[in-house]
């Protein structure tokens, strides 16, 4: 009977609110509080559903965190723009909330404060899910977005640590002796190959090995899960471990979503409360443009990196169940935490077209002396550009630079841009959405560009900032859907494929190569 409401209450609301532009989260939180009223109203769910949901939380939450490290390196963690973005971030939004609870709410110190730290942290689950929805995970943006949420997490855990009375055992040492687990690893994802094995390898890293092990030794599952996914970051098939676990991860993130509904119904005071935190939301994202763009970030990446950053954190949540003076403040801080979750997702999907708007008035708060990691590349000598290079621009790349040299690729992952640089192909760092990039490069022997970046808003963009800087040579894109191929169109595209349409019609080829390579006179088979 529980998998019965569950299901039926997260699609129809996840579906509900897909029909007027919303991501389906929010409407998974609103199936959670549903579920709750539900249950209590007319007492047909079972009493350990609030028990089942926890678990499928928290394997979400660490196959989450397990394919967020396989697309991060270490050194991300050790930039300034993370390391002190995140701790002045923390400083001072808990030195605004603390006072502000206790002048408005009259809160004693000893309850105003944790309840201020509880409310500085960032959703690590949003932003992951939000940045990998869009393909930004490996972007500048996206990159230094995740080393702030971890080590914010970081800090959650030794508020943790502190708050809640637990130390970590002694065993906790070994975690400095994890890194020469890599070759084993290594070894195992050699030895797996690409069937079902990968998949339970991965849940196996995740949650046994990260998740159960981590909290042997007193530590936190969550950075355990992390941990172990940063350990394969460098291996060939951790993308395609990534997409392997893509599905499960999905599935039971629903059940995260759902659990945040479920942890309590909530009063007109909890409302109240809510509701006044989420009017100061923009404070917390503000607070983040400011501090970035002082780390010499470009308006448009501060910008972006903000609004990634913006919604209250299911950590604070963990962190409030984990301290007892909070106990009675669970519900309103869940209530809280899930519309801000219903504010920032829809406009995480509008993060572009916004600062395409705002981009004007946020410019001018951006400094001169612009992070190395920022500086335009020159791109003048370049007859071809393909945007993306995963595998269908390698693809492309390949073919095109048999027969004209003056070609580049262009692609924000600079991980990926290394290796291509490795097999000696001309790939340049640069994010085909960035503004600054569109107003400072130069065009002068452009004649084709080719789209083959994944995410449809950005090939929208770049079409749209390849036609307004002039360019009138022949833009190629695909596209997955048939629905997508006139917005493409419309944007400034010349030509779009449909990809597996072209994928089938490539195999036709070859099949009728084949054929007419067979002899006529080839006897029959008996």
């Amino acid at each position: 009977m529980l998998e019965v409401f569950c299901i039926t209450f997260a699609f129809v609301l996840g579906l509900a609110v897909k029909q007027v532009g919303l991501p389906p989260l929010v409407g998974f939180l609103a199936a959670g509080f549903g579920l709750n009223w539900f249950g209590q109203r007319f007492g047909l769910l079972p009493e350990f559903t609030g028990e089942v949901l926890d678990h499928v939380a928290h394997l979400g939450v660490l196959l989450l965190l397990f394919t967020v490290g396989l697309k991060l390196k270490w050194r991300q963690l050790v930039r300034p723009e993370v390391l002190g973005g995140s701790t002045l971030h923390f400083a001072l939004t808990v030195g605004v909330f603390t006072p502000g609870l206790r002048f408005f709410l009259g809160l004693d110190w000893s309850l105003a404060l944790p309840i201020g730290i509880a409310l500085a942290f960032s959703s690590t689950v949003l932003a992951a899910k939000m940045l990998e929805a869009k393909r930004e995970l490996t972007a500048f943006h996206g990159r230094v977005a995740i080393g702030i949420l971890i080590i914010q997490d970081l800090i959650a855990l030794i508020v943790l640590s502190v708050g809640g009375g637990h130390e970590p055992s002694p065993w906790a040492l070994l975690v400095f002796a994890v890194p020469l687990l890599r070759p084993l690893l290594h070894w195992l994802m050699n030895a797996t190959g690409h069937d079902e094995l990968l998949v339970l390898m991965g849940m196996m890293l995740a949650l046994v090995l990260g998740g159960m092990g981590f909290e042997f030794i007193g530590l936190s599952p969550e950075l355990g899960a992390l941990v172990m996914g940063m350990l394969l970051a460098n291996h060939p098939q951790a993308s395609e471990l990534s997409e392997s676990l893509w599905g499960l991860k999905e599935l039971f993130l629903v059940g995260f979503f759902l659990q945040i509904g479920m942890s309590g119904l909530p009063d007109r005071g909890d409302w109240l409360f809510a509701l006044g935190m989420t009017l100061i939301l923009p404070l917390k994202g503000l607070l983040f443009y400011i501090i970035l763009v002082r780390f010499r970030l470009r308006a448009r990446n501060a910008f972006l990196g903000a609004l990634t950053l913006s919604a209250y954190s299911e950590f604070g949540l963990i962190v409030a169940a984990g301290l007892p003076v909070l106990s009675d403040w669970l519900v309103p801080l869940a209530l809280t935490v899930a519309i801000s979750f219903a504010l920032a997702a829809p406009l995480n999907y509008l993060a572009h077209p916004m600062f395409e708007r705002l981009e004007r008035f946020l410019c001018r708060f951006q400094r001169d002396d612009i992070h190395p990691d920022e500086i335009p590349p020159d791109l003048s000598q370049a007859r071809v550009m393909v945007f993306g290079m995963g595998r269908t621009g390698t693809a492309a790349f390949k073919s095109i630079a048999k027969e004209v040299t003056e070609i580049t690729g262009i692609d924000s992952d600079p991980y990926r841009v290394d290796e291509h640089r490795q097999a000696d192909r001309d790939v340049v760092l640069a994010d085909a959405e960035d503004s600054d990039f569109w107003s400072s490069v130069r065009l002068d022997r452009l004649e084709v560009a080719v789209l083959a970046i994944d995410d449809l808003e950005s090939k929208l963009i770049a079409a749209r900032k390849l036609r307004e800087r002039g360019f009138t040579g022949a833009i190629i894109t695909h596209a997955l859907y048939e629905e997508n191929v006139e917005k493409i169109r419309n944007a400034g595209a010349d030509e779009t494929y449909l990809t597996m349409q072209e994928a089938g019609t490539s195999m036709a080829g070859h099949a009728l190569d084949s054929l007419r390579a067979v002899p006529a006179d080839k006897p029959e088979p008996a």
